[in-house]
């Protein structure tokens, strides 16, 4: 057996036979053997485990130590114990939300820390806040603050702390973070232990087979490495386009395949051609700073006179296009703000309002940005597929086509349509493809409200869609993580299939 085995395997082995009985760690075989990488023993160690001669032991210690938002509740406090002491030194009268907000506390602490009072007893009565048992909530309190301090200046191992409370906490985004550790030991099996550590002598072996070596005689008489044609070869390195890239070449050839036309637009617009030309109320959530990204430079984007007072009447009193509008007062200066864009839907709607009288088929693939909290499905920056077809005759059926046919195009035959709804298109659907026997939804579609073209100067109907790249991506490369997509590993972007 021992002609098996290589010379790392061989110096492991003979290290071990110096001590039969004693169960290995992986310091201990470094010193023993010379070598300064753990490579060569974890490799050694699996080569001799597969061959009998040696069992490895593996243990798991998880370490928690505290995250970004944990030495943050050190510091300050956990939102609960904060909002209870508040509530604690409030009068009866003064425990509401409207009070909470006037004492300092901001919308995205008040919603999520009532939540997790009202989770150990608090109650919501009225809209004033309600505790029948105030020592049981205070000692919970007590004991998740307890938990922070523990494990505040070093990491803790989870069999010290209460797993009840480790759970809690895994649940709360960034307050812990836990860490596993792994350690593994080698013991001789009784067949290791009989080997002759005389046979374990280094042997020099030829693992390479040269013209060089061929055209001396120094091969004669000398052992070669085993050479295993079943072996798995290492993946060619050569350039290729990014995955994304290739994914983008291939959607834009389809849709030139199709005679659509090409257009972009500027990442920077102003909240009039974003949002009010689409007819979304200037109070819809989509609005505020925790979704969109307004911008301090520049703050202001112009926009014509003609369009805001349009926007205004359709806005406020629906103009003459059949609509009551949303009612109350449009604000000038709110369309003017600057951000960046939030679809690339805007791009559309400025090519009709520059071409109000020209029938066009036309689509864009751009980036877009929106204040998402990154996590395997969500980006803050991410790109948006973006279709019309503006026409005297453009109606449903033949929105529903293109898409079937685009997709066809795209390698999914099974496509269906959904009633939907959205705020700038009357019919609305949502389009989905079968993948791996599920339906899966992958954007939105319908015609264009009159809200939205007639003040762009059209009273033809227009078909519009988007779809997000990045999802569909996920499938064709078939990804679980978004994240893949960006992160700088070249071995990983190298093995997703070619497009």
């Amino acid at each position: 057996m021992t002609v098996d085995l290589s010379n790392n395997d061989r110096a492991m082995l003979r290290a071990m036979l110096t001590d039969p009985s004693r169960e290995w760690a992986i310091k201990e075989l470094l010193e023993s053997t010379g070598w300064n990488d753990q490579v060569h023993v974890a490799g050694s160690g699996q080569s001799l485990s597969e061959l009998g001669l040696v069992t490895v032991s593996e243990t798991q210690i998880r370490t928690i130590s505290l995250d970004s938002e944990g030495k943050k509740a050190l510091e300050h406090g956990l939102l609960e114990e904060r909002i209870w002491k508040w509530y604690i030194g409030s009068d009866e009268d003064k425990r509401n939300m409207e009070d909470l907000f006037q004492a300092g506390f901001q919308r995205n602490e008040a919603g999520p820390g009532i939540g997790l009072l009202k989770s150990i007893g608090m109650t919501l009565e009225s809209g004033n806040l309600v505790v029948d048992d105030e020592g049981a909530i205070a000692s919970i309190i007590s004991e998740r603050q307890d938990f922070i301090s523990k494990i505040s200046n070093r990491g803790v191992e989870d069999s010290e702390l209460s797993a009840q409370l480790i759970r809690h906490f895994s649940s709360r985004k960034g307050l812990i973070s836990v860490d596993v550790q792994v350690s593994r030991t080698w013991s001789l099996t009784e067949e290791g232990a009989l080997v002759d550590s005389e046979l374990l002598s280094h042997v020099e072996m030829i693992g390479e087979v040269t013209t060089e070596l061929l055209q001396g005689d120094s091969w004669r008489g000398a052992k070669f490495k085993p050479f295993d044609v079943n072996a798995p070869t290492v993946t060619p390195t050569g350039g290729r386009p990014h995955p994304m890239q290739a994914l983008i070449e291939r959607i834009r050839k389809v849709f030139l395949e199709m005679g659509f036309s090409e257009i972009e637009g500027n990442f920077v617009q102003s909240a009039g051609w974003n949002m009010d030309a689409l007819y979304i109320p200037q109070s819809h959530p989509a609005r505020t700073m925790q979704d969109t990204f307004y911008l301090s430079s520049p703050e202001k984007v112009e926009v014509r006179e003609e369009y805001l007072d349009l926007w205004s009447k359709v806005h406020e009193h629906g103009h003459d296009t059949g609509s009551r509008g949303w009612g109350g007062r449009f604000d000038r200066e709110e369309a003017q703000k600057g951000l960046l864009r939030t679809h690339t839907t805007v791009n559309t709607v400025r090519h009709i309002a520059e071409n109000p009288g020209e029938p066009s088929r036309v689509f864009g693939i751009g980036r877009v940005f929106r204040q998402e909290t990154i996590d395997r499905t969500h980006l803050p920056e991410f790109h948006q597929i973006e279709g019309i077809i503006h026409e005297e005759n453009a109606n449903l059926p033949m929105l529903i086509t293109t898409l079937k046919t685009f997709y066809s195009k795209m390698g999914y035959g099974d496509v269906r349509v959904r009633p939907a709804y959205f705020p700038y298109t009357e019919p609305s659907v949502e389009v989905d493809i079968l993948w791996r026997g599920e339906w899966l939804e992958l954007g939105g579609a319908g015609i264009f409200r009159p809200e939205v073209t007639e003040p762009l100067g059209t009273e033809w109907p227009v078909c519009a869609w988007g779809m997000g790249l990045e999802r569909l991506a996920m499938l064709i490369l078939e990804l679980d993580d978004i994240r893949q997509l960006y992160q700088p590993d070249l071995e990983k972007l190298g093995q997703m299939p070619i497009l």
